[in-house]
């Protein structure tokens, strides 16, 4: 199967552009082949604005988004591995996804140990008058 995450950054991208809003991309600056305006970076992460007007040359692919962006005037080409992609968002309200760390198709999710499980080994019908 293929992985889920780009599938829905994309849509998540496109759903704030069509709805008239400015797409938002959180980044983990730290991430292994990020390549973003150090200058930028705050607590190891970054935010950028991926609206349309904003950026030039995007690239959205199964692994990773590219694009070129100014910043103080000056033109940067950045690479963002999809697994680097913390959270996408409208900026205007705040309407998006936030992916955590093991957001991994491949991860399952770790079974919930506080409730027993109940097993019945036969029908409970009530009789309702």
């Amino acid at each position: 199967m293929t992985p889920l995450k780009p599938y829905l950054v994309r849509t998540l991208h496109k759903w704030i552009i069509d709805n008239g809003l400015t797409p938002y991309l959180l980044v983990d600056a730290k991430f292994d082949g990020v390549e973003v305006p150090t200058a930028y970076i705050s607590d190891d992460k970054i935010i950028l604005n991926t609206h349309p007007g904003a950026v030039h040359d995007w690239l959205m692919g199964g692994d990773a988004i590219s694009f070129s962006a100014r910043f103080s005037g000056r033109s940067e080409n950045l690479y963002i591995p999809i697994n680097a992609v913390l959270a996408a968002y409208a900026k205007e309200n705040g309407k998006g996804m936030i992916f955590d760390e093991r957001f991994e198709d491949e991860v399952p999710p770790e079974p919930d140990d506080s409730k027993p499980i109940i097993k019945s080994t036969k029908p409970v019908l009530k009789i309702v008058k």
